[in-house]
């Protein structure tokens, strides 16, 4: 792909293989978001990859629902949840159509927009906390259910696309496991990101939540 420009869109084939590997292949893309105020693009610099139904930690590990539709779709769309009745997180669909597998867009660096963003982040302390981490990335970029099965690859004035950007060296590339993920795809090493990137959000290990005591 090195001569396709870094403003091209990412095309369907890209996002239509094995989740483990667009996953690394997205750190450094450009993810761009067209809202009524102006565009904001964003440098992807961490993700997470979440295998369908092979994979405990995935939505659709238990089958199709209405809310996990999108990602039983063709690859290369945007599957949007609401999580904790607070935030919106967002995915890229992978593997041919039907496998339901995605990549979650954790953190990223805002590359133009960020006076736009800042409004919608008032409580970021910089600009390296705009979007650092996968609910605070949705909120700067002004994502929520209304963008899901959003064609990520259609780029011109889409409301929201992927393109080609600039991915890092490979040695700048590490892996480890998902942020906040128990049961048995805790240790899965399927988050990756930058090295030494500031806009990378700090790991998290699964803590379960503790069951309140029925009164008798």
């Amino acid at each position: 792909m090195t001569d396709v420009p870094e403003r091209a869109p990412l095309t369907r084939d890209f996002f239509a293989r094995p989740v483990v590997e667009v996953a690394p292949d997205l750190l450094g893309r450009t993810l761009l978001r067209q809202t009524p105020d102006g565009p904001i693009a964003l440098r992807l610099t961490e993700v997470e990859a979440y295998d369908g139904e092979n994979d405990p930690g995935s939505h659709a590990y238990r089958g199709r629902t209405a809310r996990n539709a999108t990602m039983f779709g063709p690859p290369g769309h945007a599957y949007v949840y609401f999580i904790y009745g607070m935030w919106f997180s967002l995915n890229a669909v992978c593997c041919p159509e039907g496998q339901a597998s995605g990549v979650l867009l954790r953190a990223g660096e805002i590359l133009t927009g960020a006076e736009l963003a800042a409004v919608r982040r008032p409580k970021a302390r910089s600009a390296r906390e705009l979007a650092k981490g996968p609910a605070r990335l949705a909120t700067a970029l002004d994502i929520d259910r209304s963008l899901d099965g959003t064609d990520l690859c259609a780029g011109g004035n889409a409301p929201l696309s992927v393109l080609r950007g600039r991915p890092p060296a490979p040695e700048l590339v590490r892996n480890g496991p998902r942020t906040g993920v128990g049961r048995d795809g805790a240790d899965h090493p399927w988050r990756y990101w930058i090295a030494d990137d500031p806009t990378v959000s700090p790991y998290r290990r699964h803590v379960p939540r503790r069951r309140t005591p029925t009164a008798t």
